[in-house]
């Protein structure tokens, strides 16, 4: 089980090198939980986050502290971002899409805070394919798992909402992270 562990950790943070590799300017990131990509970013950039649960926000501030990031911590969530229209360079999300309340008004949020041109970077779990064994047991366990993941849904077409969002690009690859039900994972950037 630990070496699984190890290699999810492997395989998302080689993910996260390459997909924050370029990021300057104002960078919103959705939902940054605990921090845990942080230490990806550069230096230099304006961060924001936008975290609802404000019991995060202190360790939030200690782990930017401790890397030498300056933060802009904001209390929103996915659907309402704290920012101004046409005023974000970046916006990152990783593993906040799934739970989301209604993907469609947080991708239009996105893209309302997003400069022209500017780069919306993602990194989610998403539904297996249609007919798959792994497709049928997502979709049977998907009211119970939005239950206990705090409103996860492992049978999500994330794909599918980015497609019809009105980005006038997106380009991502499908990879596996090897986890039980939630193994499907995109990576890619969507533009403005």
């Amino acid at each position: 089980m630990a070496s699984n562990s190890s290699k999810h950790d492997k395989i998302v943070s080689d993910h996260k090198r390459s997909l924050f590799d370029n990021l300057q300017g104002k960078v919103l990131e959705i939902s940054p939980g605990t921090g845990t990509n942080l230490p990806y970013y550069p230096k230099d950039i304006h961060w924001i986050g936008i975290e609802p649960n404000l019991h995060r926000h202190s360790s939030l501030r200690k782990q930017a502290e401790k890397l030498g990031l300056n933060i802009d911590l904001r209390i929103g969530n996915a659907e309402w971002l704290d920012a101004e229209d046409n005023s974000i360079d970046t916006v990152v999300s990783t593993l906040v899409l799934c739970s989301v309340p209604n993907i469609d008004y947080t991708l239009q949020a996105i893209l309302r805070v997003l400069k022209p041109g500017g780069r919306f970077l993602f990194i989610e779990h998403v539904a297996a394919p249609q007919g798959s064994l792994l497709r049928q047991i997502q979709n049977t366990i998907s009211p119970i798992w939005k239950v206990i993941g705090d409103g996860c849904h492992p049978d999500r077409e994330t794909w599918a909402a980015l497609g019809n969002a009105g980005f006038s690009s997106i380009n991502y690859e499908r990879f596996d992270a090897q986890l039980p039900i939630v193994s499907p994972h995109i990576i890619g950037v969507a533009t403005k």
